[in-house]
């Protein structure tokens, strides 16, 4: 069964944004609003973000090259 909500942590992975510029987006209205879960705790609705989601515009940027190169692995001290 897929999670009905996320918390804060899991949002910001799935949108690939930070937790402060979630919390920014709800403030001013951008991003859907946590729900109230119990007294303390509470979570967005999965659904609702997909939503989201699916309205952002098509970006007009190029998409990152893929050089086919690695990154060197560090070398350790002694060897």
């Amino acid at each position: 069964m897929k999670p009905l909500y996320l918390e804060l942590p899991e949002v910001a992975l799935a949108v690939s944004l930070a937790e402060a510029t979630i919390q920014r987006e709800v403030r001013e209205g951008k991003f859907p609003a946590p729900r109230q879960l119990s007294g303390r705790r509470v979570g967005w609705l999965v659904r609702e973000i997909e939503e989201w989601a699916e309205t952002r515009p098509v970006s007009n940027l190029p998409p990152p090259r893929n050089t086919g190169q690695r990154k060197p692995k560090p070398t350790s001290a002694g060897s």
